[in-house]
């Protein structure tokens, strides 16, 4: 924990610092080792602060850069020699966020009461997945946790990789759509009402869109604070139900449903299973306790049941590329790589072969789909803004055509 402590030194000097111990005892013999005697020591406001806020939000996911800092550093120091306990506090020591030295502090003190690190980890099922307590679980039993936490770095970044690859292919898109929503709210609501008072004084009968689109910027401006609210209900209760257990369920079977999309999705995932499969297999864990920890990549129903049928094949006595073979999730090439797998004695190298594949064949299709997907908006939201401009000015040109 980290102290606040007012002091005098052998000088008489006054001093008011902060250090760090395990308790109030221990800092005082310290500080009197240092020739300095304290007067009055307290638990840090910071610290008790950070604390609080990671009590209070124990479940909420730390940032991916994060977790997958924390990895890497924890594979290099195990690789280095150092113990688990140690690497986990020279790693807290260097961690800028206070929310993760707490998280670290619980792991230590977890560990130190004799709780092995799987169990501690799934004390926080947002920040530690079940796939990575899992592949830990693995790590703990063979002896090789340092070869695990190597693997798992690995993995974590190739999901941090596609995240950002994803987000970076909509922040474009994303702009376009904000930028073509503001044109629309200055025309609604700044444009269309100098055009109506015009139309009035000119005693033009504007056209039936016309009359419509200042109909609409009338609502829209006598009746904002009603819309406002209730977009603001409508996201809070669409944010709500994508939260809720049943929500997330339904969203992890959705997913697949869109042909673009769902084919992306549903290989995002594959990739994800394989990798995990791949990682146990090698880690010398059973297919069958392989089949049950990788379960914890998605709750998707279509994959669950896949899962299930795997589990029926090899506890029939036949391979697991049966199942895959029968199944339409997974296409004809990964199912041949990972019956030559079988047929090899490598079942594991060649999962991770198929997910090394697959993740190549995402990130070509979600730069393909951030090419499509520009354009698309552009032509959209250029036919909107068009449409209200010639809904405008039409009735002028009606009025030229008239005159001449």
């Amino acid at each position: 924990m980290i102290l606040t402590y007012s002091a005098v030194n052998s000088h008489g000097e006054k001093l008011s610092n902060t250090i760090e111990a395990n308790d109030v005892r221990e800092a005082t013999e310290t500080l009197r080792g240092q020739g300095i005697f304290v007067t009055e020591i307290n638990e840090s406001r910071a610290k008790q602060k950070s604390e609080k806020i990671v009590t209070a939000t124990a479940n909420t996911k730390l940032p991916l850069k994060t977790l997958t800092l924390f990895t890497r550093q924890m594979s290099m120091l195990l690789h280095a020699g150092s113990a688990v306990v140690p690497a986990l506090g020279a790693i807290k020591r260097q961690m800028p966020n206070a929310t993760a030295k707490a998280l670290l502090s619980r792991i230590i003190n977890d560990l130190e009461e004799g709780l092995p690190l799987t169990d501690s980890l799934r004390r926080f099922p947002r920040v530690f997945d079940p796939v990575y307590c899992a592949i830990i679980a693995a790590g703990e039993a063979s002896g090789h946790l340092s070869e695990m936490f190597e693997r798992l770095a690995e993995i974590v970044q190739r999901r941090r990789t596609m995240r950002n690859k994803i987000l970076g292919s909509l922040t474009y898109p994303a702009l376009l759509i904000l930028m073509s929503f503001k044109i629309l709210a200055v025309l609604v609501l700044f444009v269309l009402p100098r055009f109506s008072t015009m139309f009035e004084q000119l005693d033009i009968d504007p056209p039936s869109l016309t009359e419509f689109m200042l109909g609409l910027g009338t609502v829209m401006r006598s009746q904002w604070p009603l819309i406002a609210i209730a977009c603001a209900g409508a996201i809070a209760g669409v944010v709500s139900t994508l939260t809720s257990t049943r929500g997330r369920l339904w969203l992890a079977d959705v997913q697949l449903m869109p042909p673009l999309v769902g084919r992306l999705r549903s290989e995002m995932i594959q990739a994800q299973i394989f990798r995990t499969l791949g990682t146990l297999l090698n880690s010398r864990v059973g297919l069958l306790d392989a089949l049950e920890l990788a379960r914890g990549a998605t709750t998707n129903r279509r994959f669950q049941a896949l899962f299930d049928e795997i589990e029926e094949a090899v506890t029939s006595g036949s391979e697991p590329s049966t199942a895959f073979e029968t199944s339409r999730l997974i296409e004809p090439y990964i199912c041949q790589a990972i019956k030559t797998g079988e047929q090899s004695g490598n079942l594991g190298t060649a999962l991770i072969y198929c997910a090394d594949i697959l993740d190549e064949s995402n990130t070509e299709k979600v730069n393909n789909f951030s090419r499509l997907i520009e354009p698309s908006i552009l032509i959209l939201m250029g036919g909107l803004v068009g449409g209200v401009a010639v809904s405008l000015f039409l009735p002028l040109f009606e009025m030229t055509a008239g005159i001449h």
